[in-house]
Protein backbone atom coordinates (compact mmCIF):
# COMPACT_ATOMS: atom_id res chain seq x y z
CA UNK A 1 0.00 0.00 0.00
CA UNK A 2 0.96 3.29 -0.99
CA UNK A 3 0.57 6.57 0.54
CA UNK A 4 0.20 9.87 -1.10
CA UNK A 5 0.23 13.30 -1.21
CA UNK A 6 -1.22 16.31 -3.71
CA UNK A 7 1.84 18.40 -5.16
CA UNK A 8 0.47 22.09 -7.06
CA UNK A 9 3.49 22.86 -8.85
CA UNK A 10 1.16 26.16 -10.26
CA UNK A 11 -1.03 27.43 -12.78
CA UNK A 12 -1.63 28.78 -16.55
CA UNK A 13 -4.23 30.21 -18.45
CA UNK A 14 -5.27 27.86 -21.79
CA UNK A 15 -7.71 28.88 -24.26
CA UNK A 16 -11.79 27.34 -23.44
CA UNK A 17 -11.95 26.69 -26.75
CA UNK A 18 -9.09 24.54 -27.21
CA UNK A 19 -9.83 22.87 -23.96
CA UNK A 20 -13.35 21.64 -24.73
CA UNK A 21 -13.05 21.17 -28.66
CA UNK A 22 -16.74 20.83 -30.18
CA UNK A 23 -18.67 21.81 -26.69
CA UNK A 24 -20.39 24.52 -27.33
CA UNK A 25 -19.49 27.36 -24.62
CA UNK A 26 -22.84 28.04 -23.29
CA UNK A 27 -22.46 23.91 -22.11
CA UNK A 28 -19.32 23.72 -20.70
CA UNK A 29 -19.22 27.51 -18.78
CA UNK A 30 -21.92 25.92 -16.54
CA UNK A 31 -18.96 23.48 -15.60
CA UNK A 32 -16.09 25.33 -15.78
CA UNK A 33 -15.27 29.01 -16.02
CA UNK A 34 -13.88 31.68 -18.30
CA UNK A 35 -12.31 34.92 -17.90
CA UNK A 36 -13.16 37.81 -20.61
CA UNK A 37 -10.79 36.63 -22.67
CA UNK A 38 -12.16 33.28 -22.98
CA UNK A 39 -9.35 31.95 -21.08
CA UNK A 40 -9.40 29.06 -18.34
CA UNK A 41 -7.62 28.63 -15.44
CA UNK A 42 -5.46 25.32 -15.57
CA UNK A 43 -3.98 23.35 -12.70
CA UNK A 44 -0.55 21.32 -12.48
CA UNK A 45 -1.63 19.01 -9.84
CA UNK A 46 1.50 16.57 -9.25
CA UNK A 47 1.45 13.09 -7.10
CA UNK A 48 4.08 12.09 -4.13
CA UNK A 49 3.16 8.45 -3.40
CA UNK A 50 5.52 6.57 -0.93
CA UNK A 51 5.58 2.98 0.98
CA UNK A 52 8.76 1.29 2.72
CA UNK A 53 10.53 0.88 -0.44
CA UNK A 54 9.46 3.22 -2.70
CA UNK A 55 9.23 7.31 -3.48
CA UNK A 56 7.79 8.03 -6.34
CA UNK A 57 6.97 11.02 -8.20
CA UNK A 58 3.99 11.52 -11.00
CA UNK A 59 4.31 14.09 -13.12
CA UNK A 60 6.62 17.40 -12.76
CA UNK A 61 4.71 20.17 -13.99
CA UNK A 62 6.33 22.95 -16.24
CA UNK A 63 9.21 23.58 -13.93
CA UNK A 64 10.94 26.95 -13.61
CA UNK A 65 13.62 27.14 -16.44
CA UNK A 66 12.68 29.28 -19.32
CA UNK A 67 8.96 29.64 -18.59
CA UNK A 68 9.17 33.09 -20.16
CA UNK A 69 9.46 31.44 -22.98
CA UNK A 70 5.93 30.38 -22.57
CA UNK A 71 4.48 33.55 -21.72
CA UNK A 72 1.25 33.02 -23.98
CA UNK A 73 -0.23 30.53 -21.15
CA UNK A 74 0.77 33.37 -18.21
CA UNK A 75 2.06 30.63 -15.85
CA UNK A 76 1.89 31.55 -12.29
CA UNK A 77 2.33 30.76 -8.78
CA UNK A 78 4.73 28.25 -9.44
CA UNK A 79 6.02 26.37 -6.72
CA UNK A 80 9.42 24.12 -6.93
CA UNK A 81 8.28 20.20 -6.92
CA UNK A 82 11.65 19.63 -4.82
CA UNK A 83 10.60 22.32 -1.96
CA UNK A 84 6.45 20.93 -2.12
CA UNK A 85 8.43 17.16 -1.03
CA UNK A 86 11.05 18.18 1.45
CA UNK A 87 8.19 19.22 4.29
CA UNK A 88 7.63 15.56 3.73
CA UNK A 89 10.52 14.51 4.77
CA UNK A 90 11.67 13.31 1.39
CA UNK A 91 14.68 14.78 -0.34
CA UNK A 92 15.16 14.92 -4.33
CA UNK A 93 18.19 12.03 -3.92
CA UNK A 94 15.57 9.75 -2.56
CA UNK A 95 13.00 9.83 -4.97
CA UNK A 96 13.49 6.48 -6.93
CA UNK A 97 11.09 6.80 -9.38
CA UNK A 98 9.33 9.51 -11.73
CA UNK A 99 6.23 8.07 -13.35
CA UNK A 100 5.49 10.61 -16.74
CA UNK A 101 1.85 10.80 -17.84
CA UNK A 102 3.31 12.19 -20.91
CA UNK A 103 5.62 14.84 -22.00
CA UNK A 104 4.02 17.53 -22.84
CA UNK A 105 5.82 20.95 -21.09
CA UNK A 106 3.66 21.39 -18.70
CA UNK A 107 3.68 17.67 -17.18
CA UNK A 108 7.43 17.01 -17.33
CA UNK A 109 8.87 20.56 -17.37
CA UNK A 110 10.14 20.23 -13.82
CA UNK A 111 12.45 16.94 -14.40
CA UNK A 112 15.01 19.19 -15.23
CA UNK A 113 16.29 22.64 -13.63
CA UNK A 114 19.51 25.30 -14.72
CA UNK A 115 21.30 25.87 -11.70
CA UNK A 116 22.97 29.25 -10.78
CA UNK A 117 25.23 29.14 -13.91
CA UNK A 118 22.63 28.52 -16.16
CA UNK A 119 23.13 24.39 -16.85
CA UNK A 120 20.98 21.83 -17.00
CA UNK A 121 19.98 19.98 -14.27
CA UNK A 122 18.04 16.66 -13.32
CA UNK A 123 15.64 17.44 -10.60
CA UNK A 124 15.65 13.73 -9.28
CA UNK A 125 19.04 12.35 -9.94
CA UNK A 126 18.38 9.09 -8.91
CA UNK A 127 14.71 8.03 -9.73
CA UNK A 128 13.88 5.64 -12.89
CA UNK A 129 11.58 7.81 -15.34
CA UNK A 130 9.22 5.58 -16.76
CA UNK A 131 7.46 6.76 -20.21
CA UNK A 132 5.10 5.39 -22.36
CA UNK A 133 7.24 4.18 -26.05
CA UNK A 134 5.13 5.83 -28.20
CA UNK A 135 5.33 8.86 -26.19
CA UNK A 136 8.84 8.47 -26.23
CA UNK A 137 8.89 7.93 -30.10
CA UNK A 138 6.85 11.08 -30.34
CA UNK A 139 9.31 13.07 -28.12
CA UNK A 140 12.20 12.08 -30.32
CA UNK A 141 9.86 12.47 -33.36
CA UNK A 142 7.25 15.49 -33.05
CA UNK A 143 4.23 15.36 -35.43
CA UNK A 144 3.07 18.75 -36.68
CA UNK A 145 0.53 19.02 -33.71
CA UNK A 146 2.48 18.39 -31.09
CA UNK A 147 6.02 19.93 -32.21
CA UNK A 148 5.64 23.23 -30.07
CA UNK A 149 4.23 21.20 -27.18
CA UNK A 150 8.11 19.02 -26.13
CA UNK A 151 11.08 20.83 -25.08
CA UNK A 152 14.20 18.89 -25.49
CA UNK A 153 15.47 20.35 -22.26
CA UNK A 154 12.88 18.69 -20.41
CA UNK A 155 14.18 14.85 -20.81
CA UNK A 156 17.09 14.84 -22.63
CA UNK A 157 19.67 15.11 -19.55
CA UNK A 158 17.89 12.53 -18.00
CA UNK A 159 18.12 10.54 -21.06
CA UNK A 160 21.66 10.97 -21.18
CA UNK A 161 22.29 10.13 -17.68
CA UNK A 162 20.92 6.57 -18.58
CA UNK A 163 17.51 7.10 -16.41
CA UNK A 164 14.55 6.64 -18.57
CA UNK A 165 12.91 3.75 -18.48
CA UNK A 166 10.27 2.81 -21.41
CA UNK A 167 6.92 0.96 -21.39
CA UNK A 168 5.15 -0.48 -24.28
CA UNK A 169 2.28 -1.70 -22.44
CA UNK A 170 0.21 -2.20 -19.55
CA UNK A 171 2.76 -3.09 -16.54
CA UNK A 172 2.69 -3.74 -12.64
CA UNK A 173 5.79 -0.99 -12.43
CA UNK A 174 5.69 -2.20 -8.05
CA UNK A 175 3.57 -4.19 -5.49
CA UNK A 176 0.28 -2.02 -5.42
CA UNK A 177 1.21 0.55 -8.58
CA UNK A 178 0.35 -0.33 -11.84
CA UNK A 179 0.08 1.76 -14.95
CA UNK A 180 -1.84 1.36 -18.23
CA UNK A 181 -1.56 2.99 -21.92
CA UNK A 182 -4.42 5.10 -22.58
CA UNK A 183 -3.64 7.14 -26.57
CA UNK A 184 -5.52 9.64 -27.27
CA UNK A 185 -4.22 12.90 -26.04
CA UNK A 186 -1.17 11.93 -27.30
CA UNK A 187 0.01 8.35 -28.27
CA UNK A 188 1.71 6.50 -25.18
CA UNK A 189 0.24 8.50 -22.56
CA UNK A 190 0.26 6.70 -18.66
CA UNK A 191 -2.43 6.41 -16.49
CA UNK A 192 -1.54 5.36 -12.93
CA UNK A 193 -3.59 2.67 -10.52
CA UNK A 194 -2.09 3.77 -6.81
CA UNK A 195 -3.44 1.22 -4.24
CA UNK A 196 -3.57 2.98 -0.64
CA UNK A 197 -5.70 1.90 2.79
CA UNK A 198 -8.32 4.30 1.60
CA UNK A 199 -8.67 2.33 -1.68
CA UNK A 200 -7.70 3.15 -5.49
CA UNK A 201 -6.35 5.91 -6.55
CA UNK A 202 -6.24 6.77 -10.61
CA UNK A 203 -4.39 9.85 -11.45
CA UNK A 204 -5.55 9.98 -15.57
CA UNK A 205 -3.64 12.50 -16.46
CA UNK A 206 -5.51 14.21 -19.79
CA UNK A 207 -7.58 11.37 -20.67
CA UNK A 208 -9.57 12.94 -17.72
CA UNK A 209 -8.15 16.80 -17.36
CA UNK A 210 -11.09 18.05 -15.24
CA UNK A 211 -14.05 17.08 -14.11
CA UNK A 212 -15.73 18.62 -16.67
CA UNK A 213 -14.02 16.42 -19.05
CA UNK A 214 -15.39 13.06 -17.45
CA UNK A 215 -18.41 13.25 -19.93
CA UNK A 216 -17.10 10.79 -22.77
CA UNK A 217 -17.76 13.19 -25.62
CA UNK A 218 -16.04 16.07 -24.15
CA UNK A 219 -12.83 16.26 -25.87
CA UNK A 220 -9.91 18.60 -25.54
CA UNK A 221 -9.04 20.01 -29.17
CA UNK A 222 -5.29 19.58 -28.11
CA UNK A 223 -5.94 15.86 -28.38
CA UNK A 224 -4.36 14.49 -31.42
CA UNK A 225 -6.58 11.58 -31.85
CA UNK A 226 -10.33 12.54 -31.09
CA UNK A 227 -11.89 9.15 -31.54
CA UNK A 228 -8.88 7.14 -29.80
CA UNK A 229 -9.72 10.03 -26.87
CA UNK A 230 -13.21 8.48 -26.84
CA UNK A 231 -12.42 5.09 -26.08
CA UNK A 232 -9.73 5.31 -23.82
CA UNK A 233 -12.09 7.39 -21.94
CA UNK A 234 -14.43 4.86 -22.49
CA UNK A 235 -12.17 2.04 -20.90
CA UNK A 236 -11.00 4.58 -17.77
CA UNK A 237 -14.47 5.50 -16.90
CA UNK A 238 -14.80 1.94 -17.21
CA UNK A 239 -12.55 1.26 -14.45
CA UNK A 240 -12.82 4.03 -12.19
CA UNK A 241 -16.41 3.01 -11.91
CA UNK A 242 -16.48 -0.52 -11.25
CA UNK A 243 -13.56 -0.40 -8.80
CA UNK A 244 -15.05 2.74 -7.17
CA UNK A 245 -11.61 4.56 -7.48
CA UNK A 246 -10.86 8.31 -6.49
CA UNK A 247 -9.85 10.29 -9.59
CA UNK A 248 -6.79 13.30 -9.27
CA UNK A 249 -7.67 15.85 -11.40
CA UNK A 250 -4.41 16.91 -13.25
CA UNK A 251 -5.84 20.47 -14.70
CA UNK A 252 -8.86 20.95 -12.77
CA UNK A 253 -8.32 23.93 -10.26
CA UNK A 254 -11.76 23.61 -8.64
CA UNK A 255 -11.60 19.66 -8.02
CA UNK A 256 -8.16 18.38 -6.85
CA UNK A 257 -9.64 15.27 -5.86
CA UNK A 258 -13.16 12.70 -5.84
CA UNK A 259 -13.83 9.79 -4.45
CA UNK A 260 -16.77 7.90 -6.11
CA UNK A 261 -19.21 11.18 -6.73
CA UNK A 262 -17.82 12.01 -9.98
CA UNK A 263 -21.34 11.78 -11.90
CA UNK A 264 -22.52 14.13 -9.31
Amino acid sequence: MFHCQILDTGFFYADGGAMFGAIPKRAWKRKYPSDEQNCCEMAMRCLLAWNENKVIILDTGVGSKDVGKLSYYKFHDLQDISSLIRPLGFEPEQVTDVVLSHLHFDHCGGCTYKDQSGNLRITFPNAKHWIGEAQWKSFMSPNYLESDAFRPDDLMPVFNAGLVNLLDKDACLFDGFYVGLYNGHTDGQLVSFIETDEGRIIYPSDVIPTKAHYSVDWISAYDIKPLESVGSKIKLIKKIEESKSSVIYYHDVFNKINAFDVRK
